[in-house]
Formats: structure tokens, sequence, C-alpha cells
């Protein structure tokens, strides 16, 4: 890719997330938020996964949970809004995954189109 190409990173939209949730049960949510967020705004689902971008910029692959740990997986990234999560997915596909996607919006935009119920912060 030169310069002058853009990089699309692939992202997913709350109305997409919300339909895989539904159907496709091997994806893993790779909630990067720090830990006193957690509380704030929670996705209360089996497929989270925790690794705040702290850790991650300390630990890198070490503070990955084995669920996001396989590059064959299928890795859906989110912080509160989608900034941090979107640097977390492109590092990841610049370290070799295959199959990773940013929630555009974060889950503030996923509880505010989709779940109310997972709350705002």
């Amino acid at each position: 890719m030169s310069e002058s190409e853009e990089f699309n990173l692939p992202s997913i939209t709350p109305q997409e997330l919300q339909a895989w949730l539904n159907s496709r049960p091997e994806i893993v949510l790779l909630d990067v938020r720090e830990p006193y967020e957690f509380p704030r705004a929670r996705l209360n689902d089996t497929r989270v996964a925790h690794a705040p971008l702290s850790d991650l910029a300390r630990k890198h692959f070490d503070a990955l949970p084995a669920p996001a740990r396989d590059k064959e997986a299928t890795l859906v990234v989110f912080c509160h809004h989608g900034t941090r999560s979107a640097q977390v997915t492109a590092w990841l596909l610049d370290q070799g995954w295959q199959s990773v996607y940013n929630l555009s919006g974060g889950i503030d935009a996923y509880a505010r189109q989709i779940d109310p119920a997972i709350g705002f912060y």
C-alpha cells in the first residue's frame, strides 16, 4: 500500500453487531476500556473478554485474554466511543490477526442505538 492509499479499518455498526450476537456464537468481544469503566456501561455477554488498553500497552500479547489470542478468531473490539478500539484493531491486524473489527461509536453507540439497559457515561 502506498502512502497515498487510505487504510480502511474494518468496522462493524451497532446494528451489525446485534445481528452477529444472534447468529455468530464464535465471535469474541474484546473490551479495551479501563476497569473503572466496566461498571458504567456493561455489555452482558459471556463472549466479552477484557483487555484494557493500558495493559496492552505494557504487556502486549500477554494482556490478551485466551479467546483473543487465536489469530483466526473473529474479534469485535470496543471501547467507550471507538477511538481506543480502533487503535487496538489496527494493531492486531498489523500483528497478523485475520478477522478483527472495530465497533463504530463504541459501547456508547451500541447502548444508544440498540440496548439502553447497557448504560451510558
